[in-house]
């Protein structure tokens, strides 16, 4: 299939010859032939649009462009939010990047709130003759394109163009300004502990295993069992250095210890960020913060700007960084603050050689052993490593751009499919073969891969037959595997003997609380119900029993950390399976009882498909002393 999707995509640049011309005006075809629209409730036609101007954003969400893209969408949309319609146009590179429900998990890890159209077929791509990922295409409301953008960089004449096509048309009174309406992904969930951690590290030395909470925009530190020890960060997608209750990251992904420094690759940022686990305070050491300004000679860390720094492996007082944003691994002398390019000549290609003659795509994980460093070349699904010594780049194993799959063997025969974490054991370097959704192990000497862990399907099982869903980062401590199953909103462990994977539950671990104005706690994707007023007893212990029905195919995913707070307890309980039966004790002038529960309920085929509810239930009570003690049933149906 992946050979099929390379020559559509080749196919679409003869196509391409159709393109837009300055001096003739060509009417834009419609959008039909995507196999599923997500953020709104209907598909959308050009037709049906007009009055509004379109930009129409060509991409793939595994490309680290099409990432960087995406802010300024965002700007966009809330400078027009009544005159511009911003229209993602999903056509995946990766079969994984095909798939509906995996386009549905990235808008709601990126945040992305306009309509996206599931091109997997290539149908609109080729009839808008589209070259590469990104591109837009602007479109005027009378249904003209009037502009064609490829690559990064072009906020400034997009917007100038928006600008004057929408005054022109206000001025022929053709301006359609009534609001888009939205069916956002990101409202049909609920919130767990963790969202989408996309890295890992475990550290046997200190027993403490750290945790990047990307969708959280926090790092969770727990000990090795799972105990949780601190979060840091307050949960809001920001830049703000200080206290660990007060700092702020924005999807953070890499981390590297090295005693009580934790290093951090603070993508979103595009900083390099110090966390001193001692003095619990967090400092920016690196990144300007501003991606337009982006050089390529280094210099003072703090006065050079990176892009999407992905994964930092510690050398010594070396801070390697996979810059997956400009296809390089960068340098940081930590000691003396200084960063400069290390490997990689900006092109994106699979290229081997002299370090800096070399060419990488999208680097996102990284190790060493201090006389190599490994890299997981992510869009060109191979695996590298750079000898520290020679400074020589050689690729160990895979495929290229347009040469993935899933397919274990020798050298080049190997075939991965955007693999973006690695882990050194025993000589070996395991990789998180991420769109294949499996654990691999690599022979450097050899060059040999075999599949470990996984069945290649995406979901959520323990046990020896285990199942992860694009699992971004791993990591080893005390003979056993930690893996940042990212879509599955957990981690998994991995016992190394005995091959049994199991699910990290994390005691005592809440997501951010976002507030509304009034002070009230947020619950994501909240259903209340209210029941009628009971009598309960004022003496004796009481109980709830608690079931739910599912939609047609969909079962409560029994490994999920589900959580049910009852407000007559401290804390929040865990539980795997219903209905469930659950003690409380009235105070004797008790008149309300809520119990709020979180849970996951996925496809009973176990093709990785899950969706987060949130359910309050409210019951108005009456303490009665002498009364015996009561169970009040509670229920409801999950749509």
């Amino acid at each position: 299939m992946h050979l099929r999707r390379a020559i559509l995509i080749l196919l679409s640049i003869v196509l391409a010859t159709a393109s837009v011309s300055a001096q003739k005006q060509i009417k834009a075809p419609e959008l039909n032939g995507g196999e599923g629209w997500l953020n709104v409730d209907k598909p959308l036609t050009l037709a049906g649009l007009r009055g509004k101007v379109v930009l129409l954003d060509f991409w793939t969400y595994g490309c680290i462009n099409c990432i960087h893209i995406i802010p300024d969408l965002k700007k966009l949309e809330a400078k027009y939010p009544k005159n511009l319609a911003v229209i993602g146009v999903h056509s995946a590179k990766f079969e994984n990047e095909s798939e509906t429900d995996n386009i549905r998990n990235i808008i709601v890890r990126y945040g992305i709130e306009h309509p996206v159209v599931n091109d997997s077929d290539y149908r609109i791509w080729n009839r808008f003759g589209v070259r590469a990922w990104p591109t837009r295409v602007l479109i005027d409301p009378n249904g003209y394109i009037i502009g064609r953008y490829s690559g990064e960089g072009d906020y400034d004449e997009i917007d100038a163009t928006i600008a004057a096509a929408v005054k022109l048309a206000r001025a022929k009174g053709e301006l359609d300004e009534t609001p888009l309406k939205l069916a956002l992904e990101r409202a049909k969930v609920g919130d767990l502990p963790l969202a989408y951690p996309g890295k890992v590290l475990a550290d046997a030395a200190s027993g403490r295993l750290f945790i990047a909470d990307s969708n959280h925009n926090r790092i969770v530190v727990t000990d090795l069992d799972g105990k949780l020890i601190e979060t840091i960060g307050t949960g809001a997608a920001d830049f703000k250095d200080g206290g660990f209750d007060s700092c702020a990251f924005n999807q953070p992904q890499g981390l590297a210890v090295g005693g009580d420094k934790l290093y951090v690759a603070d993508r979103e940022n595009h900083r390099i960020r110090l966390v001193d686990l001692k003095k619990k305070t967090v400092t920016t050491i690196a990144g300007t913060g501003i991606i337009d300004d982006f050089v390529n000679i280094g210099g003072d860390a703090l006065k050079t700007a990176l892009r999407s720094p992905w994964d930092v492996s510690l050398a010594g007082s070396y801070l390697f960084v996979a810059m997956a944003g400009s296809h390089q691994i960068w340098r940081m002398d930590v000691a003396k603050n200084y960063i400069e390019p290390y490997a990689g000549n900006r092109i994106e290609a699979r290229i081997d050689g002299k370090r800096l003659n070399a060419s990488f795509a999208q680097p996102s994980g990284l190790a060493n052993d201090g006389r190599s460093l490994f890299v997981a070349d992510s869009e060109s699904n191979i695996i590298r490593r750079i000898d520290l010594r020679t400074e020589r780049v050689e690729t160990l194993v895979g495929g290229d751009l347009f040469e993935f799959g899933d397919v274990d063997g020798t050298g080049d025969d190997v075939r991965l499919q955007h693999p973006l974490g690695l882990a050194l054991n025993d000589g070996k370097v395991l990789i998180a073969d991420t769109y294949n959704h499996r654990i691999k192990s690599l022979d450097p000497d050899d060059r040999s891969v075999k599949t470990l862990f996984g069945n290649g399907k995406p979901a959520q099982v323990d046990g020896r037959n285990a199942s992860f869903y694009e699992p971004g980062g791993i990591s080893i401590a005390g003979g056993r595997l930690y893996v940042a199953d990212t879509n599955n909103h957990a981690i998994r462990v991995v016992d190394l003997k005995t091959k049994l994977t199991s699910t990290l539950m994390i005691r005592g671990l809440k997501p951010p609380s976002p507030v509304e104005p009034d002070g009230e706690a947020v619950i994501p994707n909240r259903q209340v119900i209210t029941l009628e007023p009971r009598e309960v007893s004022a003496d004796a212990m009481n109980a709830v029993s608690i079931d739910l029905s599912f939609p047609e195919g969909y079962h409560l995913n029994p490994n999920a950390p589900h959580r049910l707070e009852i407000s007559t307890e401290s804390s929040a309980r865990r539980f795997k399976s219903l209905p469930l039966t659950v003690p409380f004790k009235a105070a004797a002038n008790a008149t309300e009882i809520t119990m709020k529960a979180t849970i996951t309920y996925c496809r009973e085929d176990n093709t990785g498909v899950c969706r987060l509810t949130s359910l309050v239930w409210v019951i108005p009570v009456k303490s009665v002393p002498g009364k015996p003690a009561v169970t009040i049933g509670v229920s409801a149906k999950i749509e």
